[in-house]
């Protein structure tokens, strides 16, 4: 089972040391930050699953450091703060935050409310890993394998991939997936998306034949 990873960031030491300590209660790890500047810092060197931050911080805030946050990650949110005012829950949560805890709080409502926000988190995680037969695609990840083999694709390999997976037993033209894949503005010819589709097969071997071309229209992809 994961562990995960918290970042508590708060301005009191005796506040990090006490949510810390209830994380570690509950099975998971945690680092600390006491600004947001030093929490950006500590999210560049390492990976975190999870952000519990104050509102009130010298040098950059909560809302400073959610804002900036969310301009390149989806990471959860969940702010722990003395200000209960409405205004500043809604702010908040406006901001990109995930939950809201006012303090005092219970380590019982903490942890509650942190495993809730991860368990949506990893729904959608899971939503974006798909297999279709020995074909396994992270869409996040931008990762496929095959048989358990990790099989390399260009971006647009990928990309045409993935629309066909998608869309599972429909039916598209060259010129719809130049549209849908390559862009409105694409100034290339429909041969382009022959060259993909026959690059993928071959990369995929056998399993090459779920991209079926239909005689006269396009392409699709059946299971």
């Amino acid at each position: 089972m994961k562990r995960y990873n918290i970042l508590i960031v708060d301005d009191e030491s005796d506040m990090r040391q006490l949510v810390g300590m209830y994380l570690e209660n509950s099975g998971y790890a945690w680092e600390e930050a006491e600004n947001g500047v030093q929490a950006l810092q500590k999210m560049k060197k390492q990976s975190f699953d999870l952000l519990i931050l104050d509102m009130m911080m010298p040098e950059m805030d909560g809302i400073a450091l959610c804002r900036e946050i969310r301009k390149k990650s989806d990471i959860p949110v969940i702010f722990l703060t003395a200000k209960g005012e409405e205004w500043n829950r809604v702010t908040g949560l406006r901001t990109g935050a995930d939950d809201y805890i006012v303090k005092p709080f219970s380590p019982g409502e903490l942890i509650a409310r942190l495993e809730a926000v991860l368990r949506r988190y990893t729904k959608i995680e899971v939503k974006n890993e798909q297999k279709w037969g020995p074909i396994f695609i992270d869409e996040k990840g931008r990762r496929v394998e095959v048989d358990g083999e990790a099989i390399p694709l260009t971006v647009k390999e990928f990309d045409l991939l993935l629309f066909l997976c998608q869309h599972k037993g429909q039916v598209f033209s060259r010129e719809q997936l130049l549209e849908k894949v390559w862009g409105y503005d694409y100034a290339g010819s429909t041969r382009t998306v022959d060259t993909h589709v026959k690059t993928i097969r071959l990369k995929f071997g056998s399993s090459g034949d779920y991209i079926q071309t239909v005689w006269g229209v396009g392409y699709k992809f059946e299971v």
